[in-house]
């Protein structure tokens, strides 16, 4: 542990995980790959902070809400996502319980609620590609939770704590 609390600072997410090469290389893959996904810039935040919050993650909450301001993501969107408040619309609503519900069930879901998520306007595409965003949090999620990594100066603003 002590050699991971080591790489503080900028960019601590990419020092820490580059102590495994693999890793590093199998999350880059998977960011180009959500990046690259069928999703808006909305749906991947959705995705993205609804698992960040879920998995208490201290650095990543800062991180995409950063991310999310230079995406152009609404503000509103951003602090519901960060507060566990309601979405603006039934469509992002319906994705990130479904998100939630794969991240709680470990990828369980019944017939019923793949059919809720699909009757909200999703795919069978848009289901993987949630599987997807949930491979690559869970890398960055259960590193930074190793690591303890500080928030770069940059997301420092974006500072969070779940409430309650």
């Amino acid at each position: 542990m002590r050699q991971l609390l080591e790489h503080s600072g900028p960019n601590g997410f990419y020092a820490v995980t580059a102590e495994s090469p693999e890793t590093l290389t199998a999350y880059a893959a998977l960011h180009k790959a959500f990046m690259a996904s069928s999703f808006t810039n909305e749906e991947k935040t959705v995705v993205w902070q609804s698992i960040n919050v879920e998995n208490q993650c201290h650095f990543c909450v800062p991180a995409h809400t950063y991310m999310a301001k230079a995406m152009k993501i609404d503000k509103a969107i951003s602090n519901a996502l960060r507060d566990e408040t309601a979405l603006p619309t039934a469509r992002l609503e319906a994705l990130r319980d479904f998100t939630l519900l794969l991240l709680r069930n470990h990828g369980h879901a019944s017939d019923v609620e793949i059919s809720k998520f699909l009757s909200a306007g999703f795919t069978h595409q848009n289901m993987l590609e949630v599987v997807l965003g949930l491979a690559q949090k869970t890398i960055s999620n259960y590193v930074n939770h190793l690591a303890r990594t500080p928030i770069d100066k940059q997301y420092e603003h974006y500072a969070w704590k779940k409430s309650g």
